[in-house]
């Protein structure tokens, strides 16, 4: 029973952030490089023995898995720096050998490749690929290592205290009563003192309208939008939000709540109204996107996205190294900002450590037609609030599979299919600033033409086909959702096309094969 339930694991748990499968032993740098990201972030295993697409348990021979075992020791010791200390077993699988080598979070970050020192070889774990850790994310490693949090770094320029967070206090003293001076302002930790000067710490410079905020922190901002349908192609309404951040979370409610439905039932006498989403947990999650970002990250911004199916929250930054996504709720609190948090929860925007998520979900509860879903994608994390009622009468009217859903859960790996997350993960909902245009419809168009030149010359071909001819590892979500768009435009069409689902199934050029085209926002 223990055996089938490992084999059942191996064969569903897509590769993440935390989990590799290699059929074979690689080159010793490829395995170095999986082994430092690991390290550098929340641990993981690197599974060798299963093929991972189509997903096939290989299984390592019995005469070699003991001398892979000790190359796999060797490139670490010989590779990697500082020490990392693996725990390398052997797991019995459908009666094959595997050989697991577990990381576990370092806490001499960052660990990186010898030959290429820090600067070059250190690397971290994005979505299921190794990336080149950037000059902020060694920083970010440096400050774990040294337990600092980065709202807490000293800037070291002029910061007027009493003008730059004159609305914080007055907003402090409004919820509170407390009517801050600069004595408390040490307390708070927003103001540290070196050689008879006063200087900010970088979370004070975000409370404030001090111009340092806008020079230091351009994406210190949320960018919302409403799309028409279940993609960014279309805008319907549009907000940038640059504020101080405690001004922040009633503004995105605003927005959010000018975007969605209010209805009213009647309940025995008296009527109630009732919004499309369950605000409170909306709420919940606007204030954890803002309080837990990663702030150190430039080039990126909150995201708060709604669709005709969905309200999608996506926070730059993935989940603490020692907060595993499948613990949330479970009570335990970690805080990314330590100065920030303290402050959210004096403002009363925070009720109390480690209970968010678990307010999220019972507020959820209240609304039988929402399911609330949390994923990591690429370098940050997102939360959905998906509507069951429109995925029903979407998937009867168009009649599509669960891998095709727009928003949906994918079978083979139980994750969303966020619709600003590519097949990668990466953040998509942001416009172009020069052509109006959304990178999710720049990366559309680029694949449509793609899907339409390899039918032209190929075709008729079937999804799995055309998967493997435009070098994808397997049919994605971003895949799935062009060529429904494709079918939908006529621009193909099936060979089969009274039995849509049918597993012979392919796609041929239709009638009104041009390369697709966006509407621009204005």
């Amino acid at each position: 029973m223990i055996e089938q339930k490992i084999s059942a694991m191996f064969w569903k748990v897509p590769e993440s952030r935390t989990l590799e499968f290699k059929e074979s032993l690689p080159a010793g740098e490829s395995i170095a490089k999986t082994i430092v990201a690991f390290a550098n972030g929340a641990g993981g295993k690197l599974v060798v023995g299963v093929k991972d697409t189509p997903r096939k348990i290989i299984g390592v021979p019995d005469d070699m898995i003991f001398e892979i075992e000790e190359k796999i020791s060797s490139y670490i010791f010989d590779l990697c720096a500082p020490i990392i200390i693996p725990e390398i077993y052997i797991q019995a699988v459908d009666n094959k050998q595997l050989l697991v080598v577990e990381i576990f979070p370092g806490s001499q970050k960052p660990y990186f490749l010898k030959k290429r020192g820090k600067q070059s070889g250190s690397y971290i774990r994005v979505g299921s690929s190794n990336r080149k850790a950037s000059i902020e994310i060694l920083d970010e490693l440096e400050r774990q290592k040294r337990k600092i949090s980065f709202d807490s770094v000293v800037i070291y320029e002029d910061f007027d205290f009493d003008m730059d967070l004159r609305k914080f206090v007055g907003f402090l003293k409004e919820k509170t009563g407390l009517d801050i001076s600069r004595e408390h302002f040490k307390n708070l930790g927003l103001l540290v003192c070196e050689r008879d000067r006063e200087y900010p710490v970088n979370g004070a410079v975000l409370l404030s309208e001090s111009p340092l905020r806008q020079r230091l922190f351009p994406y210190a901002k949320i960018e919302c939008a409403r799309f028409k349908g279940v993609n960014t192609r279309v805008f319907l309404d549009q907000a940038s939000i640059e504020v101080p951040l405690f001004a922040a979370p009633d503004l995105c409610i605003d927005f959010i709540k000018r975007n969605i439905a209010l209805s009213s039932v009647v309940d025995d006498v008296y009527r109630k109204d009732r919004w499309e989403y369950p605000l409170a947990a909306v709420r919940e999650a606007v204030i954890n996107a803002i309080i837990h970002r990663d702030y150190s990250i430039l080039g990126s911004d909150i995201k708060i996205a709604l669709f005709d199916d969905m309200l999608e929250i996506t926070s730059p930054g993935p989940l603490p190294d020692t907060m595993p996504i499948e613990r949330l709720g479970s009570g335990r609190s970690e805080i990314r900002n330590r100065v920030l948090a303290p402050i959210f929860k004096k403002l009363k925007l925070i009720e109390s450590w480690g209970t968010g998520v678990q307010r999220m979900r019972h507020e959820v509860n209240k609304h039988s037609n929402i399911d609330l879903e949390f994923r990591e994608t690429e370098y940050s994390f997102q939360v959905q609030f998906i509507r069951k009622d429109y995925q029903k009468s979407w998937q009867s009217l168009d009649g599509a599979d669960a891998e095709s859903g727009q928003g949906r859960v994918r079978a083979e790996s139980g994750q969303s299919q966020g619709r600003a997350g590519a097949e990668s993960g990466q953040s998509r909902g942001r416009v172009g600033a020069e052509s109006g245009q959304s990178q999710e419809s720049a990366r559309a168009i680029v694949l449509g033409e793609k899907i339409l030149q390899v039918l032209m010359s190929k075709g008729p071909l079937s999804k799995s086909e055309i998967a493997a001819l435009l070098d994808f590892k397997k049919i994605t979500g971003h895949l799935n959702r062009e060529m429904k768009s494709l079918l939908d435009s006529g621009m193909i069409q099936y060979t089969i096309p009274e039995k849509p689902q049918s597993r012979l199934q392919k796609y041929k050029i239709g009638d009104m094969a041009d390369p697709p085209i966006t509407t621009k926002n204005g």
